[in-house]
């Protein structure tokens, strides 16, 4: 069954909008293994309001932290106990699509970042990547974290305003497949954010993988 996980340079960046569209647009489930700070809009109940899709396909989290903050700070502060070793992919019978939480250097424990579960998994990772200035820095580092573990990349996302020149530097240097751009939506909608992601993502490109 096709999976991906969704991962970013940073936090803020636009990847769990970038997770609502490609999930609704694949009709598949969106799980978010570790959600800490749960006094605002949690990202599966952004997820659940910009996808379209029915409730039971947005799966529980396995930590839910009260504390907004890196999970493992947020967990000694909540009185939880991350297991890493416990953060196994759910089985699905539609394509998955796995969000971590900032970027693959995020501490889960005092020992274990987001990047190391993703190793385990070995589950092809899409990179979202903003197009504002510091991009290219920030994206060249992280496809070099991916690649140092042998993460499998399936290509970067890129989120903003059109910059052609960053995007190809990227695309030359890092030696990553663009996927495309998805622009800031203002305002921010299921129906407009379905249409952005239609017309700048080419859905064959994402069955391409069989995970």
């Amino acid at each position: 069954m096709m999976r991906f996980v969704i991962t970013g340079t940073d936090t803020g960046i636009g990847k769990t909008v970038f997770s609502a569209a490609l999930t609704g647009a694949l009709s598949g489930y969106y799980w978010k293994p570790v959600q800490a700070g749960l006094d605002e809009e949690t990202d599966s109940q952004t997820v659940s309001r910009l996808s379209g899709l029915a409730p039971e396909r947005i799966l529980p989290e396995a930590y839910r932290l009260r504390t907004p903050a890196s999970p493992h700070l947020a967990a000694r502060i909540d009185h939880v106990t991350i297991a890493p070793d416990m953060l196994v992919p759910p089985v699905t019978d539609a394509p998955l699509i796995i969000e971590g939480a900032g970027g693959l250097l995020v501490p889960l424990t005092e020992t274990e970042v987001f990047a190391d579960v993703f190793a385990r998994w070995q589950i092809p990772v899409i990179l979202c990547a903003r197009t504002g200035l510091g991009t290219i820095n920030h994206t060249l580092l992280s496809l070099e974290a991916l690649r140092s573990r042998s993460i499998p990349v399936f290509g970067v996302a890129f989120i903003g305003d059109e910059a052609a020149e960053t995007q190809r530097i990227i695309a030359a240097m890092g030696q990553v497949r663009i996927l495309g751009r998805l622009p800031r939506l203002d305002p921010l909608t299921p129906d407009l954010l379905r249409q952005a992601f239609r017309d700048n993502f080419p859905l064959s490109t994402f069955r391409e993988v069989i995970a």
